[in-house]
């Protein structure tokens, strides 16, 4: 019994620390918290930018959005209108590594790691603007490896 009890404390706990190495959980969506058990973001200054092609909106253009920095293999990307907290829009086929995430009820309203190869500046991920689009930026949490990540990284913001 008590190798039993061992055994599945064990798997608990295996199972938590290689849980998100495919994803961030859709729980991560609105503060863009990474699940991480007993990890806490950095607090020093990101070293990533997020740059998107264009700050004009035209609804149904798409926007290549890039972050910059060194590589990192962990990634939850939204598009974000103000003080809204929901994701907005619509992503492309994201890019190798990579993967949607349903987020605020849009199957694609999200990108986030498939898996922790290297993600690094030639990734580049394509967004489409929804109608009537305003003060839209790009928002973004960040991991260089499970226990070092940035979070709410943000882009300028954009405008039609």
């Amino acid at each position: 019994m008590d190798a039993v009890f061992c055994g599945i404390v064990i798997l608990q706990v295996f199972t938590s620390v290689l849980s998100f190495q495919d994803g961030a959980p859709a729980s991560a969506c609105a503060d863009m918290m990474p699940r991480h058990t007993g990890v806490r973001p950095q607090t020093n200054p990101a070293p990533y930018t997020i740059h998107q092609s264009n700050t004009t909106l035209q609804t149904g253009k798409p926007i290549t959005v890039v972050i910059e920095g060194p590589d990192y293999t962990g990634v939850l990307l939204e598009a974000r209108s103000g003080s809204d907290s929901k994701a907005i829009g619509t992503w492309q086929t994201p890019p190798n590594n990579t993967k949607f995430l349903a987020c605020s009820g849009n199957k694609q309203g999200a990108i986030t790691h498939a898996n922790s190869n290297i993600k690094n500046n030639s990734t580049v991920y394509t967004w489409i603007p929804p109608a009537a689009a305003e003060n839209i930026f790009f928002i973004a949490t960040v991991a260089q490896q499970r226990t070092v990540f940035w979070v709410q990284v943000r882009s300028s913001t954009s405008s039609e």
